[in-house]
């Protein structure tokens, strides 16, 4: 049985992302025309770290900033909000083993 990989270790798995992708014509009605970014894990991270204590970015702000960042027309909303949940989750681990 494989062993559970950590929020921490997800973070690190980039796997081949960042990638920017042409909108198919499936997705076309959803997002419109043009090209999507698929940030890696990492990046929403490091983007969510810049955010000062006591303030708030919401998805949609960092899909933005991701877009610009990749000269994409959107940022991925699914990717973006799970990396978001993986970070958070990272930061809950390094919390637990003392970290800042």
């Amino acid at each position: 049985m494989r062993k559970k990989k950590s929020c921490r270790e997800k973070l690190a798995d980039a796997k081949d992302l960042p990638k920017v992708v042409t909108i198919t014509p499936g997705m076309r009605k959803q997002w419109g025309t043009g090209t999507v970014v698929i940030p890696a894990p990492a990046e929403v991270d490091e983007i969510m770290k810049r955010v000062p204590k006591g303030k708030l970015i919401t998805i949609n702000h960092i899909r933005e900033i991701l877009a610009r960042r990749h000269g994409a027309t959107i940022g991925c909303p699914i990717t973006t909000g799970l990396f978001a949940r993986i970070a958070a989750g990272a930061s809950e681990e390094d919390e637990d083993h003392g970290k800042k």
